[in-house]
C-alpha cells in the first residue's frame, strides 16, 4: 500500500443462522461457514422450535451459549431482531451476514463481499450469487427485480448454468436475506425487516426501503452460495402463518410494490393488480387450479379489505420514497420483460405445464429428459435461440415464406372473395350479430338457424382487433403453414424423428388439397385441412393415454370436431367410423365412454343446426361457402384421385405427389410395424373410396339454385394423412439402411430423394404458378353502388345471373352479403314465388310479377356478367320497371311503384336461451379439454405431506 492510500476500515462481521426443521441441510451450511477464508468476528444460531435435532447442530457447532431457542411460530425477521435486542448497541463498521439454514455459502463468500464494500461505501447490502442446491451449475438469483404486480424477475432463463455470463457486481433492487450481509447501522435505521411480512417478500421490502434511504443494493457474483430453497419448495411445513404459501406469497408481493412504490404510480399499479389478478384467475380456472385460482383472489382481495394496512405502511416509508423512491423504482421490471412472462405462460400452459411463472420462480422445475430429436436445445440457451432453433419453427418460417410468394396476387387487396368464399366485408360486431339473431333479413328472410362456424369467426376476428377479413386470411391464406405447424408438433408423441416430423409437415402442408383449397376460397377445407392432425394426434392419445389423459383428450377431440364440423359436416361422419373400428380394433377399459364423449360433445354444441344439415343428407358433402358447379371437375379421373388430387381450380400436375405414394408403397415392403402399416393404409383406402363417392355425387345447395357434385378435398385429407403417417413410422428402417453402406445406403438415398420431391416440386409448382384462381384479393362489390346507395331503409335487390343456358337468381338486402349468410336456409314457399316472378320478368311476361317482388322488399333488379340482350330488353319491356343503368358489365332496374320491406316476425325466446347453454357448454368442455398441469412431469414433489403451513426460513 503506498503512503496516501487510507487503510481499509476493519470491519466486524456477525453471522446469524436462523433454523426450522433444517437439519437436512443446516450440518452443510454450518460447516461452510467455518470454512470462511475470511474468519466471521461472532455467530449467533437461532432455532424456530426444530423438532429434526436442528438445534443440537447448532449447540455443537456454536456453543450452548450462542445459540437462542424461540417459538415455532418465530419468523426470520422476527429472530433476527431478537438477536440483535440481545447482542447490545452495534460497534463501529458492524456487518450482520444473515444466513437461511439451507444456505451453504462457498468458502470465499464472505470474503468476496468485504471486498465489494470496501471498494463501494455508498453501498448497505451485499448478496451473493445463488445457486441450486441439488445441481450445483444451477443459477438461482443475481439479484431481483420485480414489475408493478408483484412478479419476481431474476434476468434469469428457467434452468440456466452459471458459465460466467453474470460477473461484477451490480446494482440491483433487492438479494434474498440467504446470505445477504448488510450494514447493522443501516439495518437499525430503516427499522429492519418488516413484522407484517413473515414470509415470502420480507427481503424485497427491506432492500427497496434501504435504497429509497440513499443507499445501494449491489449483488457481488463473485461470492457464491448454495440455496435449497427448501420453503418455497414446499420441503417443510409452514408455522408462522396459517395462509397457503402461494397465497401468502401473493398478497406480500402486491402489498410490498404498492407500499413503496411512488404516489404517481400507485393507482396504475392498482389496476394493474386487479385486472390482472383477475385473468390470473380465469386463466388457473382453465388450467384446472382451482386452488391457485382461490389464492390469487384471495391474495387480492385481502389487500383491498384492509386499506388502512396499505396507508399506515406507506406514511412509515413517506421520507424514504421522497428521497430516493423514483431511484428505486427506475430497477423495476421494464413493461416488455413482463410481456415475456406472459407468452412464457401461455407456451407453458398449452404444452401442459400449467401456469407456472417463468421468471424468479421459486418452485425447481426439473425438465424431463427430452425424447429423441426433441427440437430444445440445451437448457441454459436463450428462449428466442430456442425458439428459431426449433426445426419446427424452421418449417413454419420457411412455409410461410412459400405462401407470402404464391400468394402475391391474393395478398394486400382491399377486399378478399371468390369463388366459394363469399367476399369478406363486415366487421365482428356484424358476424355476432348474424349469429344471435333468431330472424334473420338477409336474402328473403328467414328464421333457420346461422351456421356455428359464424361464431367460430366471430371469436377470432374479435381477437384479431374486430377484422373479419384478417381472420379469413388466417385461416384461408395462411392454412398451409399452420397445417404445417399442425403436423408438425401433434405427431411429436408418434413419430419420434423431428427430421422425420419436418418432412410430414411439409408434404401435408403442401397438398393438393391445401393449394386447391385456398384457389378455390374454401375456407371450410382449409380449417379441416389444419385441425386433422390434431385430431390423429388426441385420437391416438385417447386409444393409449392413462384413465384420465385418455377421457381428457376426448374432451379435446370433441371441441375440435366440433369446429371442424361446422365448416365441413362430411369431417364428421368420417371420423365416427373410423372412430367406432379404432374402438372395436383397439377395446381397452373405458375407452367407449371417451369415444360417447369425443362425438358426443360435436352433437350438443352445434345442435340445433346439426338438424338442419341431417334433415337434408346432401348438405353433409358440402361445407362453408357457396356450392358452384365451376369449382369442381365433374369428370375427375380415379388416377386423380390416387394421387390426392381432388380437382378444380389450384391443382399441381399429378406427378407432383408421386414421391409421395411411392413413398408410402415403400412402407409396404417393410417387416416391422405391420399393424401399423395396415392401419395407416386403411385409412387411406377409406379416404380415397369415399372421396369417389363424394365426386360422383351431385349435390343440391341450400337454397337449391345450384346442382353439382361435391369437392372430395376433405376425404382425400384423411387419405393422405394416413399415408404420411405409414411412410413416417417406417422412416427409421431408412436410417438403419443408411448406416449399413454399401447398396443399402444407395437405396436409403434414393428412397429419401423420392420422398422429398412431393413437397420440394408442390413448392416449386405453386410458386411458380401462384394461387391466383377464383380466388381474388380485389373482388368487387356484388350489389352495385347505385342499388346500395338507395337501399337505405333495408329493401333488397333481385340478382340475376344466366348460367349454362339458365337463369339463376339470388336476392340481397342491399349489400355485400355477410360470411355465413349464403348458408341460412330460405323458406321455400317465398323462394318459390320469387324465382316464378323473377322468370316471368325476364322472359317479358307481364302479370303481377313485380307486385311479387315488391311484397318481398326488392326494389332493384340487377343483372350480373353476362349481361345478355334478350333479358336486358324483356326487362326494358317491363312498365312495372325503370331502367337506371345498364353496360357490358351491369344493368340495373328499379321497380316504379312502393316497396314495402316486410317488418321481421317476433323473436323465438327458446333462441336466446339457447345461446347461453351452447355457450355455458363450450366453456365447460373448453375447462375440461384444457391441458391442465401435469403432475409427473418431473416437477420435485414435496418431501412431506403438503398441508396449508410452511416454515419460517426460506
Amino acid at each position: 500500500m503506498s503512503s496516501t492510500d487510507s487503510p481499509r476500515p476493519t470491519h466486524t462481521v456477525t453471522a446469524i443462522v436462523v433454523a426450522h426443521d433444517g437439519a437436512r441441510w443446516l450440518g452443510d451450511t454450518l460447516a461452510a461457514l467455518l470454512r470462511q477464508t475470511r474468519p466471521i468476528d461472532r455467530a449467533v444460531g437461532v432455532d424456530n422450535g426444530s423438532r429434526d435435532g436442528s438445534a443440537a447442530l447448532l449447540t455443537g457447532t456454536l456453543g450452548r451459549n450462542a445459540v437462542l431457542t424461540l417459538p415455532r411460530s418465530t419468523s426470520f425477521g422476527q429472530a433476527v431482531a431478537e438477536v440483535l435486542d440481545r447482542l447490545g448497541p452495534a460497534e463501529e463498521n458492524e456487518w450482520l451476514w444473515l444466513l437461511h439454514d439451507d444456505c451453504a455459502p462457498d468458502d470465499g463468500a464472505l470474503e468476496a463481499l468485504l471486498k465489494a464494500a470496501d471498494e463501494d461505501p455508498g453501498a448497505a447490502v451485499f448478496g451473493p450469487k445463488l445457486r441450486d442446491w441439488l445441481d450445483r451449475r444451477l443459477l438461482l438469483e443475481v439479484g431481483v427485480t420485480v414489475d408493478l404486480r408483484g412478479r419476481r424477475d431474476t434476468g434469469i432463463e428457467p434452468r440456466e448454468f452459471d458459465q460466467g455470463q453474470y460477473g461484477g457486481t451490480r446494482d440491483v433492487l433487492s438479494v434474498s436475506t440467504a446470505g445477504m450481509l448488510v450494514r447493522r447501522d443501516v439495518w437499525e435505521e430503516v427499522g429492519g425487516l418488516d413484522p407484517f411480512l413473515p414470509l415470502f417478500r420480507d427481503d424485497l421490502d427491506l432492500c427497496w426501503r434501504i435504497r429509497s434511504a440513499g443507499y445501494r443494493v449491489r449483488n457481488v457474483t463473485q461470492a457464491v452460495a448454495w440455496h435449497a430453497e427448501a420453503a418455497s419448495r414446499r420441503r417443510r411445513r409452514i408455522t408462522v402463518s396459517g395462509d397457503h404459501p402461494r397465497r401468502l406469497d401473493r398478497r406480500n408481493a402486491m402489498f410490498v410494490v404498492m407500499a413503496n412504490l411512488p404516489a404517481r404510480s400507485l393507482p396504475w399499479a392498482l389496476l394493474r393488480n386487479l385486472v390482472g389478478s383477475l385473468v390470473s384467475t380465469l386463466l388457473f380456472l382453465l388450467a384446472k387450479q382451482p386452488a391457485d385460482a382461490l389464492d390469487e383472489l384471495l391474495a387480492l382481495g385481502s389487500i383491498l379489505r384492509h386499506p388502512g394496512r396499505l396507508v399506515r405502511a406507506r406514511r412509515l416509508r413517506a421520507a424514504g420514497r421522497r428521497r430516493g423512491g423514483a431511484a428505486a423504482a427506475r430497477l423495476l421490471t421494464p413493461p416488455g420483460a413482463g410481456y415475456r412472462r406472459v407468452a412464457d405462460r401461455f407456451q407453458g400452459y398449452l404444452a401442459g405445464n400449467g401456469l407456472v411463472e417463468s421468471a424468479g420462480r421459486h418452485h425447481y422445475a426439473a425438465t424431463p429428459a427430452q425424447e429423441d430429436g426433441e427440437e430444445l436445445l440445451t437448457d441454459d440457451v436463450g428462449a428466442t435461440r430456442r425458439l428459431l432453433g426449433s426445426p419446427g419453427t424452421v418449417l413454419f418460417l420457411v412455409l410461410v415464406a412459400v405462401t407470402l410468394v404464391a400468394e402475391r396476387a391474393v395478398l394486400g387487396g382491399s377486399r378478399l372473395g371468390g369463388g366459394a368464399l363469399v367476399p369478406v366485408v363486415g366487421g365482428a360486431s356484424d358476424l355476432w350479430n348474424l349469429y344471435v339473431e333468431s330472424y334473420h333479413q338477409a336474402g328473403l328472410g328467414g328464421d333457420g338457424w346461422a351456421p356455428p362456424y359464424v361464431a367460430v369467426l366471430a371469436g377470432l376476428s374479435t381477437v384479431l382487433f374486430g377484422k373479419p377479413w384478417l381472420a379469413v386470411t388466417v385461416l384461408l391464406l395462411g392454412c398451409v403453414p399452420l397445417a404445417g405447424l399442425s403436423a408438425y408438433t401433434a405427431t411429436r408423441v408418434m413419430i419420434p424423428g423431428r427430421w422425420t416430423r419436418v418432412w410430414l409437415g411439409a408434404s401435408y402442408a403442401l397438398l393438393p388439397v391445401a393449394t386447391g383449397a385456398i384457389a378455390a376460397g374454401r375456407l371450410g377445407t382449409a380449417v379441416v385441412f389444419t385441425l386433422l392432425p390434431c385430431y390423429a394426434a388426441l385420437a391416438t392419445r385417447m386409444l393409449s393415454a392413462d384413465p384420465r389423459g385418455a377421457r381428457r383428450a376426448a374432451w379435446g377431440l370433441g371441441l375440435l370436431l366440433a369446429v371442424g364440423t361446422a365448416f365441413a359436416p362430411l369431417v364428421y361422419p368420417l371420423m365416427l367410423v373410423l372412430g367406432a373400428l379404432a374402438a372395436l380394433a383397439f377395446p381397452r377399459r373405458g375407452l367407449t365412454g371417451s369415444v360417447a364423449i369425443a362425438f358426443g360433445v360435436p352433437v350438443a354444441v352445434l345442435l340445433p343446426w346439426l338438424v338442419q344439415v341431417v334433415s337434408t343428407p346432401g348438405l353433409l358433402l358440402l361445407e362453408a361457402g357457396l356450392h358452384r358447379p365451376e369449382l369442381v371437375d365433374a369428370a375427375l379421373p380415379a388416377s386423380s384421385l390416387l394421387l390426392l388430387s381432388p380437382g378444380g381450380p389450384g391443382m399441381p400436375p399429378l406427378w407432383v405427389t408421386g414421391g409421395l405414394i411411392a413413398a408410402c408403397l415403400a412402407a409396404l415392403l417393410m417387416r416391422r410395424n405391420r399393424t401399423v402399416v395396415a392401419v395407416g393404409w386403411g385409412v387411406a383406402l377409406f379416404g380415397v373410396l369415399v372421396a369417389i363417392l363424394v365426386s360422383r355425387t351431385p349435390v343440391t345447395s341450400l337454397n337449391a339454385d345450384t346442382r353439382a357434385p361435391a369437392w372430395p378435398g376433405v376425404p382425400l385429407a384423411f387419405a393422405a394423412t394416413g399415408m404420411l403417417v405409414v411412410a413416417a413410422l417406417t422412416a427409421n428402417r431408412i436410417a438403419e439402411l443408411r448406416r449399413a453402406g454399401g447398396p443399402r445406403r444407395l437405396v436409403a438415398v434414393a428412397v429419401v430423394a423420392v420422398a422429398f420431391s412431393t413437397p420440394v416440386l408442390a413448392a416449386g409448382m405453386w410458386i411458380t404458378r401462384g394461387a391466383g384462381g377464383p380466388l381474388d384479393g380485389d373482388v368487387r362489390d356484388v350489389v352495385p353502388a347505385l342499388a346500395a346507395l338507395n337501399s337505405g331503409g333495408g329493401e333488397r335487390t333481385l340478382l340475376l345471373r344466366e348460367r349454362d343456358g339458365a337463369l339463376t337468381f339470388t336476392v340481397l338486402r342491399g349489400r355485400t352479403p355477410l360470411v355465413g349468410e349464403a348458408d341460412i336456409p330460405t323458406p321455400a314457399g317465398p323462394r318459390e314465388r320469387v324465382s316464378v316472378a323473377a322468370a316471368g320478368l325476364a322472359s317479358g311476361r307481364g302479370g303481377d310479377d313485380a307486385d311479387v317482388l315488391a311484397s318481398y322488399g326488392i326494389r332493384f333488379v340487377v343483372i350480373i356478367p353476362p349481361v345478355t340482350e334478350a333479358v336486358s330488353h324483356a326487362l326494358d319491356s317491363q312498365p312495372a320497371l325503370a331502367r337506371m343503368s345498364l353496360s357490358r358489365a351491369v344493368g340495373v332496374w328499379r321497380l316504379t311503384q312502393p316497396v314495402a320491406v316486410p317488418p321481421a316476425p317476433p323473436g323465438d325466446p327458446w333462441h336466446g336461451r339457447w345461446l347461453w347453454a351452447q355457450a355455458v357448454l363450450v366453456l365447460l368442455v373448453s375447462v375440461l379439454a384444457a391441458p391442465g398441469s401435469r403432475g409427473t412431469d418431473g416437477q420435485l414433489r414435496s418431501e412431506v405431506p403438503e398441508s396449508g403451513r410452511e416454515p419460517s426460513v426460506r
